[in-house]
């Protein structure tokens, strides 16, 4: 059930990570990210700044897990980073343990997350990004379940967040 949404057009790729660590400022429990998008789109960009958000120390570097499929990272929350592109069904998800890891006490951020939509959880946030300029980013935010109805209303009042729709 889609609790809350809205839009945002980020014009930088500073924009994007500044959009990642405000709503990492914002979470206040263990949350599922579900990351959806075009190769460039800004999916990895959104998790560095997510990190940052989370409080995931500075000597981290945040890159794509596309060959290792899960970063897991310290912060106020712990950060799993989670990227399926190279993984073809759902053998390969339970191969990596990614059944368990969606029901632990932390942030899940995965890219690619369409390849399992029906896996996720009820209660998940998830982005879509659409490239719609060279550096310009349309991202849609749904919220998935009734506590993200919070984190959504935060989101919409935030003024740090340039490019509302």
């Amino acid at each position: 059930m889609i609790s809350s949404q809205f839009q945002i057009t980020t014009r930088t790729p500073d924009e994007t990570q500044k959009l990642g660590k405000t709503i990492g400022k914002w979470i206040e429990y263990p949350l599922v990210i579900g990351l959806s998008g075009d190769l460039g789109s800004g999916k990895t960009v959104f998790v560095q700044g997510l990190a940052e958000g989370l409080e995931v120390p500075g000597q981290y570097y945040i890159t794509s897990p596309t060959f290792t499929l899960i970063n897991e990272y310290p912060g106020r929350f712990p950060l799993f980073h989670i990227d399926l592109y190279r993984l073809d069904g759902i053998s390969d998800l339970e191969d990596i343990g990614l059944d368990e890891l969606l029901y632990d006490q932390a942030v899940i951020a995965i890219e690619w997350a369409k390849k399992i939509s029906h896996e996720l959880p009820a209660e998940h946030l998830a982005l879509t990004f659409e490239i719609t300029g060279d550096d310009y980013r349309t991202i849609s935010l749904i919220g998935y379940g009734h506590n993200l109805d919070n984190l959504i209303k935060a989101l919409k009042l935030d003024e740090n967040i340039v490019g509302k729709k």
